[in-house]
């Protein structure tokens, strides 16, 4: 096993995602450090938080607005985002975000309020 990884993100799987589509690199059984995501919202996205994920979210394509626990704040080219644990955040409008999640992404910790009772 080599030292490092390399990802060609355009020929990664698009798979949904509750922001629209996902191509996740990195995301391997034996990486539990970081994933790096290139996500194309698709329009508003769903309110989410997670519990143990700390987030960046980088803004390449479109504008809109990033809502952060219920405040909106808007976004365009080249804006980065630092989400924490426990922030309720969802992406709203038509853009291409780079989403780097730390530790590496796990959809167990992907949380919707109506899911926490």
């Amino acid at each position: 096993m080599s030292n490092f990884k390399i990802a060609q993100l355009d020929e990664l799987e698009s798979i949904p995602c509750p922001c629209g589509s996902a191509r996740r690199a990195f995301a391997d059984k034996d990486n539990d450090v970081a994933t790096l995501h290139v996500v194309d919202i698709s329009a508003d996205s769903r309110v989410h938080y997670h519990k143990k994920m700390t987030e960046i979210y980088l803004v390449l394509e479109g504008a809109g607005h990033i809502e952060l626990d219920g405040e909106r704040r808007p976004v365009r080219p080249m804006t980065a985002v630092f989400i924490k644990p426990g922030c309720r955040h969802r992406a709203v409008g038509r853009m291409r975000i780079v989403n780097i999640p730390i530790p590496a992404f796990d959809p167990a910790d992907e949380w919707f309020d109506e899911d926490t009772g």
